[in-house]
């Protein structure tokens, strides 16, 4: 299982980001999501963190370099440039 965590993701308005990421649902699964996590900055709600699981790193590369994803995050309110990050699971308790 792969991750992928984007970082500093920047956004206009949380409730119309996340109307935006709600309707992309089946867009990420059939790119190989297999689940998220969405966290915030503690005092700042519209400051993004976000941590996918996806089926693997080929098709996570796909979807995250995606202009379907570009195109998703304008539509969102993303204000700031994203930086996405592979991530491999090392350890688990």
């Amino acid at each position: 299982m792969e991750y992928v965590l984007v970082t500093n993701h920047k956004v206009e308005d949380y409730a119309k980001w996340k109307m935006v990421f709600d309707e992309a649902l089946d867009m990420r699964r059939a790119g190989g999501e297999k689940g998220y996590q969405i966290f915030y900055i503690r005092g700042e709600p519209n400051k993004l963190v976000a941590l996918f699981k996806w089926d693997n790193l080929e098709n996570a590369r796909k979807y995250f370099e995606s202009k379907e994803l570009e195109e998703a995050m304008k539509q969102a309110g993303v204000t700031s440039q994203v930086k996405t990050r592979f991530l491999e699971l090392r350890l688990q308790l």
